[in-house]
């Protein structure tokens, strides 16, 4: 039963890497190290044993290599957060990557394929309850591609046991995508951007890597495409609330209006991504502050009994305690 996991030197790839290997799983692992914390997580991996492999999975050859002699494959490596690169980039590393992965299950007998997309399927806010079924609208080329790889993953369902899994908002210990959020409350320098009523449902880290690993394993899984979000409905407002209490601080009132923001990203997105540098702001930052997600979760809890089991006041206080440990946040005074 020796499982793959590709993106392993992102933020839910390696945690839930070192989630297999504590369950006693026969783990190999693929990723990047374009950045010092992909570097540091690679060694975090290597310390629990974990050997990470490095290339590029449109090349054929590799991607044969590292799927030889494995039953499974749980697909997270993406283009995701990158401003400053032409959409050719995506689609070469979402849509072509992912088409030659699946080349080479086919071709290695791979059994069970499950592929990490993306809640950004969904593109605009909306006020409805979401599920599996609702209609895709991506907005932005990270979306797009994400969903035409999903459509890929679906050609192969002949030949493989494959399962789609589009993840929400995912946070927790070895996340670094929330830490300017958490540095800014800490530091009670938070500014709400627009009303701070935008929904959201975000999941921790630690249910979406048992999820992910219960989607590779069960039997109604195959063939069938999941939501996989936290069980909490909360306002923009109420999550910063919640991580101000495992902060023990206390925030300020303090807002500012969206729409000149916006603006502002717009502009900073035309003058800077064409010279090939990442923007300071951008409009896909913003979605924190703009779009609302609510989900079902009922086909997950159905079909394979997956149901989250850690509240975000419990996740936010344990990403608190390892940002300290960490020393990306002082120590409480």
């Amino acid at each position: 039963m020796k499982l793959l996991i590709t993106g392993a030197t992102g933020f839910i790839g390696s945690r839930l890497a070192l989630a297999a290997r504590r369950d006693g799983t026969e783990v190999t692992v693929t990723g990047q190290l374009n950045t010092p914390i992909e570097v540091a997580r690679r060694q975090e991996l290597e310390a629990a044993g974990i050997g990470v492999e490095t290339g590029a999975l449109q090349d054929s050859a590799f991607a044969r290599r590292i799927v030889a002699g494995c039953s499974r494959v749980i697909h997270l490596a993406a283009a995701q957060h990158e401003a400053n690169v032409p959409d050719s980039y995506f689609y070469d590393a979402n849509v072509v990557g992912t088409r030659m992965l699946l080349e080479a299950c086919r071709t290695e007998k791979v059994g069970r394929f499950v592929y990490g997309s993306t809640i950004g399927v969904y593109g605009a806010a909306t006020d409805g309850v979401l599920d599996e079924e609702s209609a895709p609208r991506p907005l932005n080329i990270y979306g797009r591609t994400k969903l035409e790889a999903e459509g890929i993953v679906k050609q192969f369902g002949n030949d493989l046991e494959a399962t789609i899994i589009r993840i929400s908002e995912t946070y927790g210990p070895g996340d670094f995508r929330l830490l300017k959020l958490f540095r800014a409350i800490d530091k009670k320098s938070f500014v709400m951007v627009g009303s701070g009523l935008n929904r959201r449902q975000v999941i921790h880290v630690d249910d979406l890597a048992r999820g992910l690993l219960v989607a590779s394993e069960h039997t109604a899984a195959p063939g069938q495409t999941f939501v996989l979000a936290g069980n909490e409905v909360m306002t923009t407002r109420s999550m910063v609330d919640a991580i101000a209490l495992a902060l023990n601080r206390r925030l300020s009132t303090m807002h500012v209006p969206l729409w000149p923001v916006l603006v502002a990203a717009i502009g900073f997105e035309l003058t800077f991504r064409p010279l090939g540098i990442q923007p300071p702001l951008h409009r896909r930052r913003l979605d924190f502050f703009r779009k609302s997600f609510i989900f079902s979760t009922r086909k997950a809890e159905q079909l394979i009994d997956f149901r989250p089991a850690i509240s975000f006041g419990e996740g936010a206080a344990q990403t608190a305690a390892w940002y300290r440990a960490n020393g990306y946040l002082k120590a409480p005074p």
